[in-house]
Parts: C-alpha cells; sequence; structure tokens
C-alpha cells in the first residue's frame, strides 16, 4: 500500500511538471486605462494614416517643453501627436549626479523591463540613465523615468492623461516585436541658429555632439543607431524600426544600475 502511495505521488508530481506555469496576468491599472483609452486612441491613430503596433520613437525637448511621438509608417516615422511636459527638473544641460534634481539629456532606448504599469506616478517607464555615455562621464543618478503626474524630482512629468497614450503606444509596439524604442533628449531643436543662441552656455560642447544624431532624423525620418566611442556619441547608419541597442548599458553596469535602484524603481 505504501509503494502504491509512493507511485501515486511520483506520477502526480510528474503531470504537474508537464502543466505550463500560468502567465502572468497585467495589472488592473494597465487593463482599465487600456480598456478606457485604447479605443479612442486607435481611431486617432488610424485616422493619421497610421497603425497601433508600429515602431514608435520619442524625442523630447526642454524648450519649449514638448514630447514628441512619431510612429514608424513605409519605412519612416511620421509624427503622431505632440505632448505638453508639465513638469521637469533642473536647467538646459545635462543631468550629473545622483540628487542634482536636473532631468537628463542625451540618447536613451527603453525596453520591456523598463516599462511600469505600477507605478507611484501612474505608469511610467524608465529612461536607462545612465547609459554608456553617462558613465563614461563619471555621472550618476537613478530611477530617471517618463511618467504621469507633474511633479519631478529629475523625471518628466506628463499628467496622466498623456502618460496613459504614451505608454499605451510603447506597450503596443513592444508586444508587436519593438525590442527597443529610442527616447533623444535634446535641450532644444539643434538649429545652427539655436546653437549660435546658446554658444556660451558650459554645455555647447555636448549639445554640438548630439547634432549628428537630431540631423540625421531631421533629413531622414529614420533613427540612426548611436554607438559611444572615445567617450562621445557617434551616429552610424539607420538602426531600422528597431531603436539602437548601444545605448543600453553593458551588461555588468546594468546590473549594477539595476541592484543600486531597483527598490526606487519599484515606487516609480
Amino acid at each position: 500500500m505504501a509503494r502504491r502511495t509512493l507511485w501515486l505521488g511520483i506520477v502526480l508530481l510528474l503531470g504537474l511538471c508537464c502543466v505550463p506555469a500560468p502567465q502572468a496576468a497585467e495589472p488592473e491599472r494597465l487593463v482599465e486605462v487600456t480598456r478606457r483609452v485604447m479605443p479612442r486612441l486607435s481611431q486617432e491613430v488610424e485616422a493619421a494614416g497610421l497603425r497601433v503596433g508600429a515602431p514608435i520613437f520619442l524625442r523630447i525637448f526642454k524648450l519649449p517643453g514638448v514630447l514628441e511621438l512619431w510612429l514608424e509608417h513605409q519605412g519612416r516615422y511620421r509624427l503622431f501627436r505632440s505632448y505638453p511636459i508639465c513638469a521637469a527638473s533642473g536647467y538646459l544641460g545635462p543631468k550629473l549626479r545622483e540628487g542634482d534634481w536636473q532631468s537628463p539629456e542625451g540618447l536613451y532606448s527603453v525596453g520591456q523591463a523598463q516599462m511600469n504599469p505600477t507605478s507611484a506616478y501612474h505608469l511610467s517607464f524608465d529612461l536607462g540613465f545612465p547609459n554608456e555615455y553617462d558613465l563614461a562621464h563619471l555621472r550618476s543618478g537613478s530611477a530617471l523615468m517618463v511618467h504621469g503626474n507633474c511633479a519631478s524630482v529629475g523625471c518628466y512629468a506628463m499628467t496622466d492623461s498623456r502618460i496613459e497614450e504614451i505608454y499605451l503606444l510603447a506597450q503596443a509596439a513592444l508586444n508587436a516585436g519593438q525590442e527597443r524604442f529610442a527616447v533623444h533628449i535634446f535641450p532644444f531643436p539643434l538649429s545652427d541658429d539655436n546653437l549660435r543662441c546658446y554658444g556660451v552656455s558650459p554645455w555647447a560642447p555636448f549639445w554640438r555632439g548630439l547634432k549628428p544624431a537630431y540631423e540625421h532624423f531631421a533629413a531622414t525620418s529614420t533613427v540612426p543607431a548611436a554607438i559611444v566611442t572615445d567617450s562621445q556619441y557617434c551616429v552610424t547608419d539607420q538602426a531600422g524600426a528597431d531603436s539602437p541597442r548601444p545605448d543600453a548599458l553593458p551588461a555588468a553596469s546594468r546590473r549594477a544600475a539595476h541592484e543600486s535602484t531597483s527598490a526606487d524603481q519599484s515606487a516609480l
């Protein structure tokens, strides 16, 4: 009898091993936002001749304070919508160190692991600061986000209604196969006139280093591949539908950053 019971236990255990693990359910907040917002948003995207799930590209300009959302169409990106930024921190120029209350500037990319549908600021995604360039220049910081609400201590706060649209279209692109999407953050449109106007700024050389990425997109409507060479951004050929992966942190550095910020990221 004992042997029979043992065999039955083994059979049941083996059977359980063959049952696939249930997939994690979407957070209730994201389910509710999708149900409420996506029908209208889908109609607006289609009315613009674009498609929900198409690859996405974001540009942020501290001046005049807008986030641009672009969607890919026939190999080129088209502007879907410009969203006013409700709040950002600091002044023109990059973030330098933890606690300086400065919103970052530079070339970043976002993957699924950086999306946070349970944010204390409604919905959010981590920009991936510090990236390889930031690390090369000994810049520090953590949990730099684009999120809802209208309060910022280094993030870009969009209000809840605006982040809902941005987040849903970004998530749709990731769900459809875009591995990462680029987020290019500039102080202002990097025209020659603007750079001359701010030419006395100590950050003028840094901004000139961002100009090739800005000009590439302006000329081609494609997202350039940006790598870091000799501690400087270097724009190469088109990255295609996906955003440039070289802006992601090297594995060891990303692990270290994640370990030091995981507690913060869980709340933002």
